[in-house]
C-alpha cells in the first residue's frame, strides 16, 4: 500500500496588511490486487486457453524472487490482471481571519 501526501499553502491577499494562509492537504491511498491469470497457454499452437487461476498468491515472502510467482498456477505476477483501488482524501482549512 502506498500513501502519498501533498500539502499546498497558498497566500491570499486581503485589503489589510496581515497575510492569511489557506491550507489544503490531500492524500491518496492505492491498494493493488492481482486477480485472474490471463496467460495464454495455447499460444504456441495458435489457440487460446487459460488455466482458470482466479487470484494471484505469492509463492514466497515479499522482497524475494519467489514473491513474483503465483503459488496456484506458477505464472509470473505480470500475467495476472492488475486492479488498483485508489482513495483520495482532501482536507481544506479556510484562511485565518
Amino acid at each position: 500500500m502506498k500513501k502519498r501526501q501533498m500539502v499546498i499553502k497558498q497566500r491570499s491577499r486581503n485589503s489589510d496588511t496581515s497575510p492569511s494562509w489557506t491550507t489544503t492537504t490531500s492524500s491518496a491511498i492505492s491498494n493493488v490486487r492481482y486477480v485472474e491469470c490471463q496467460k495464454n497457454h495455447a499460444a504456441n499452437i495458435g489457440g487460446y486457453a487459460v488455466d482458470g487461476c482466479r487470484e494471484f498468491m505469492a509463492s514466497g515472502d515479499e522482497g524475494t524472487v519467489e514473491a513474483l510467482r503465483c503459488a496456484a498456477c506458477g505464472c509470473h505476477r505480470n500475467f495476472h490482471r492488475k486492479e488498483v483501488d485508489t482513495e483520495v482524501v482532501c482536507e481544506y482549512s479556510p484562511p485565518n481571519e
